[in-house]
Parts: structure tokens; C-alpha cells; sequence
């Protein structure tokens, strides 16, 4: 009988101040005063219409993201998760992270954080280069940086992360590499190490500024990362890197199909929901907030949601594997069947073409890993488990020319 996976919890703080020109997340321009005490209330309603969806779980993580949840005084983060620990149990070792950007950081505010709940800390450097910094429309120069961690070192928080981009615009390989020795020397328990990716929606998809080139972008990636092994951070995922035992568990849980509340304006949710009497096998639930601040703000709690659907049993088996596939570690069949209620029979031409093709290797028996082409070509090997239409080619997938 399968097993409900773990829950986490995702809370979306949408304001920032100022929209970068590479961001595609649901982030706006803060007003001049945020309805901090409005929206945090607006939270706590959210949560209480899922917090049914626990089902006798305990939260493993929260992650407070954004927009620039560092916006938001600690004493409001501190009221939502004492409200939250009413609603939903928490973990005894639950990890709760606070994304902040280097350049809203106060004096002593992480402090602060520290005792309203928050245990880990996400920086977002994305670089240490002035001139990268502007043409990133970033509001922090690389001193708010180090002075923010040490402003979370001084809170006694040591279980930091610490964001940072490659292939930037007219990036050379040494200044990615001066980049990662910058992060480097604060050693910080994790690092996300990700390309810059024109995303559509977003200023520079619009207007692309000049980019280094693809083989360029994968030496960056070969020697950073051939770097931060040297330095002892372990390559769980496509772009985390951690320390032992630092491993982000709310993205982990991302990663492994595990389920999620998500509350705040545009915020995103997956539920899984055993058999029934009435229902046969598992149900996959997928939901998403009102996404403009204003109108999410406005409307009452029970219309906040904007869609909420069942994830169709043909489908199950690529979403798993868009996300599993980004790890590094061995994924098995028998935890595939469980987070899917799926056979993996399903996807064995699947898997036995990925294998034919070495983008993915048998592993321990009923396990498979991604090889190094897998992770090359990552996108390819996801596309391989995109279901089949009626017609027999694979959705999304275009006739050749």
C-alpha cells in the first residue's frame, strides 16, 4: 500500500525592491509601505483551508520566497509560524529558510529571524562583479554581501546558502571561476551554482544581452564545479552544491515528488491523496494562488485559489521524472511507484532508450542514475518520458521536418 510522501510547506513573499531583468519568478515592486500585517493574516487564512491536506503529516520544511521575504520584519515571520505551528505539526528537526537579498539586510535583523523560527538562510549574492551586479539590475554591490553574512554568522546562523549565476553576460571563464572563489572563502554549508537562462516574460528575453557561448557556458560549469569538489561541496542536484549534511530539504523535497502547501499570492501547491472507497489508487493535486499581491489581498480566502486540479495518471510518470531526474543520486522503481501510483512498466521503453542512448545507467538492483551525458543533456533525457498522444508521438513534441 503506498505511503503519503513528506510535506513541506512553501510561503511566497511577492514584493521586491526593485524587478531584476533575468526574473521570471512572481515578484512585484514593492509599495512604499507593505501591507505586512494584511498579508501575513492573509497567510495564515491561506494555510487554513490546506492545512487539512497534512493528513496526520508534520511539516519537514518551510521556505519563505519571493519577491524578498527579507522585506518582511521578523516579528511578522515570527506571528505567521507561531500561527502555522497551530494549524499544522512541525517536525522536531524541521528546516525553515528565509531567502534574503544582501542589500535589505539591517543590522541585527537576523537575529531576529533567529528567534521568530527561521534555521537557515538563502543569500542572494548572484555575483560578486559591480559591473555584473548593475547589468543585473541587483540593488546590493558585493560589501553588502560579505556584510550580510556576517550579519547572519553573528546570529548564529551557520546553515546558510549562498546563490550564484555563470554564463553571464560577456562572462569569461576566469571571471566565473574569481566569482566561485569569492563565494568560496565565506564558506557557506551550501551553494546554488546556476546558469543565467533568458526565461520568456522577462526584460532580457526581450532585449537578450550578449551571452558566452554554449561550450563557453559548459567549461564554466566543468571547472566550477571540478572546484567546489576540491572544496568538499558535494553535486546533489543539477545546481546545489552542499556541505555534509546540508543538503536543502525543502528542495529535496521538490525534487523527490514529494507534496507541498503553497500559500501567498501565486503560490503553488501538490497534494497527494490516498485510495478511497470511492477512489481507486493514489490522486495528485496540484493548485495555485491569485498571483497579483493586490487582487490576491482583496479577494476572500476561499476565492484565492485560481486553479486546483488532478494531475492526469498519464502524466504522473513525467513529472516525477522532470524532477527526480536532476539529482545526481540513484532514483529506484519502487519509490517511483510510490510517489506516482504508477507500474513502472510504464516507463520502461522509456528508460530502456535513455539507457541505450547513455543518458542513464542501471545503479544497485531496481535503482538508475543519470549519467554524465544524462546531466549534460538533461533536457533530452526529461523529453524521453513526455507521455505518448493519440497520434503516438510524444506530447509536445514536433513532427521532423
Amino acid at each position: 500500500m503506498n505511503a503519503l510522501p513528506p510535506l513541506a510547506l512553501y510561503v511566497h513573499m511577492p514584493w521586491c525592491v526593485r524587478k531584476c531583468p533575468y526574473c521570471d519568478f512572481n515578484s512585484h515592486v514593492a509599495p512604499e509601505t507593505i501591507p505586512q500585517q494584511q498579508y501575513v493574516d492573509a497567510l495564515i487564512e491561506d494555510l487554513a483551508i490546506d492545512a487539512g491536506a497534512a493528513q496526520g503529516r508534520a511539516l519537514v520544511s518551510i521556505f519563505f520566497g519571493g519577491g524578498t521575504p527579507s522585506l518582511f520584519a521578523p516579528d511578522q515571520v515570527g506571528r505567521f509560524l507561531e500561527a502555522a505551528r497551530s494549524l499544522v505539526t512541525f517536525a522536531p528537526d524541521i528546516e525553515v529558510t528565509l531567502e534574503a537579498n544582501p542589500g535589505t539586510v539591517e543590522h541585527g535583523r537576523f537575529s531576529g529571524y533567529r528567534d521568530a523560527g527561521i534555521n537557515r538562510v538563502s543569500l542572494g549574492a548572484q555575483t560578486f562583479d559591480p559591473d555584473q551586479l548593475r547589468l543585473l539590475g541587483r540593488i546590493h554591490g558585493s560589501g553588502d554581501i560579505a556584510r550580510a553574512v556576517d550579519e547572519v554568522r553573528s546570529a548564529g546562523l551557520e546553515n546558510f546558502n549562498l546563490d550564484l549565476m555563470y554564463g553571464l553576460p560577456a562572462q569569461t571563464l576566469q571571471q566565473a571561476l574569481a566569482d566561485l572563489d569569492a563565494a568560496l572563502a565565506f564558506e557557506p554549508a551550501h551553494i546554488s551554482h546556476y546558469q543565467l537562462t533568458l526565461e520568456p516574460g522577462t526584460v532580457f528575453y526581450h532585449r537578450p544581452p550578449p551571452l558566452p557561448d554554449s561550450d563557453a557556458i559548459w567549461q564554466m560549469q566543468l571547472d566550477c564545479q571540478a572546484k567546489l569538489a576540491s572544496h568538499g561541496y558535494e553535486h546533489y542536484e543539477v545546481s546545489a552544491y552542499a556541505r555534509a549534511g546540508r543538503r536543502s530539504r525543502h528542495n529535496l523535497n521538490y525534487w523527490q515528488f514529494g507534496d507541498y502547501i503553497g500559500v501567498g499570492a501565486g503560490a503553488h501547491g501538490k497534494l497527494t491523496w490516498l485510495a478511497s472507497e470511492e477512489r481507486a489508487g493514489l490522486a495528485v493535486v496540484r493548485s495555485a494562488r491569485v498571483k497579483q499581491p493586490r487582487e490576491f489581498l482583496r479577494r476572500a480566502p476561499a476565492e484565492r485559489i485560481s486553479d486546483r486540479f488532478q494531475v492526469a495518471t498519464e502524466e504522473l510518470p513525467f513529472e516525477y521524472m522532470l524532477n527526480v531526474l536532476r539529482l545526481t543520486d540513484d532514483f529506484g522503481e519502487a519509490n517511483f511507484v510510490a510517489r506516482t501510483g504508477v507500474p513502472f512498466a510504464a516507463i520502461e521503453r522509456s528508460v530502456a532508450e535513455a539507457q541505450r542512448k547513455r543518458l542513464l545507467e542501471r545503479g544497485a538492483a531496481g535503482q538508475w542514475r543519470v549519467t554524465e551525458l544524462g546531466q549534460r543533456f538533461l533536457n533530452d533525457l526529461q523529453a524521453l518520458f513526455l507521455p505518448e498522444r493519440a497520434d503516438g508521438r510524444q506530447s509536445g513534441a514536433t513532427p521532423a521536418a
